[in-house]
């Protein structure tokens, strides 16, 4: 079975981190240009994401004969190479690690039951202060409240004109953001309608709206819960 790779693309239609090659081309093909590259962790990705691409072009090129991991990238010249970056563990004193991105709206989802009860957030990264919630939502599902509050974080940026980095620890959401539709068994009933109104507003702002913010995948293990975490678990 092949290794799991995380594609960073820092210039391409839409700047980010993805989980396969043809997303990746998806996002660069036909672009004047394009930056991106393989790495072998999500946190490897996200640090690199941070760090930008003539950073980590120059480190891949440095590494290359003397790192015995190599991953493979290509910027305009079309060349390849190999790199690594340090993971990220979390750091001493509950500070966070210097790859997390702290200039950033973290977001997550609160629930009383899957399905049941939906709320969700955003908050600073660096100080955790609110900046955007939503009131409970009478029946949805966490996957459905992950995905609305990626969206709420995008057209708030938007409004503010801002290409800040959104952080969610829902790879389910952050791919349905992706391909601008979700998959979900949740039926359109009268007891549903309420999330479902406002996934398919959410679906229409994707559809009509483009966003150059990298969402980013919050690395738990590392660096334990997202700074929206209602604290339910």
């Amino acid at each position: 079975m092949a290794k799991q790779k995380y594609y960073v693309v820092w210039e391409g239609k839409v700047p980010g981190i993805y989980e396969t090659w043809a997303e990746c081309q998806q996002q660069t093909n036909g672009y004047p240009q394009a930056k991106f590259k393989a790495y072998e962790s999500s946190a490897e990705a996200q640090a690199a994401l941070a760090r930008g691409w003539k950073s980590s072009f120059a480190a891949a090129k440095a590494a290359v004969g003397t790192s015995t991991g190599s991953t493979s990238w290509k910027g305009k010249s079309g060349a390849s190479g190999g790199a690594g970056s340090p993971s990220g563990d979390k750091a001493a004193g509950g500070k966070l690690p210097q790859q997390v991105v702290l200039d950033s709206i973290s977001v997550d989802v609160g629930s009383k039951g899957n399905p049941g009860i939906v709320e969700y957030k955003g908050v600073s990264t660096r100080t955790g202060e609110v900046i955007f919630e939503h009131p409970p939502i009478a029946k949805g599902t966490n996957n459905l409240g992950e995905f609305l509050a990626i969206v709420h974080a995008l057209a708030y940026l938007k409004q503010k004109d801002s290409s800040m980095t959104v952080y969610s620890d829902s790879m389910t959401a952050m791919s349905w953001i992706r391909k601008k539709a979700v998959a979900t068994t949740l039926p359109r009933d009268a007891s549903t309608e309420e999330i479902w109104t406002l996934v398919d507003r959410a679906l229409n702002w994707l559809q009509s709206n483009t966003y150059s913010n990298p969402i980013l995948k919050w690395d738990t293990k590392a660096w334990g819960e997202i700074k929206a975490d209602y604290g339910r678990k």
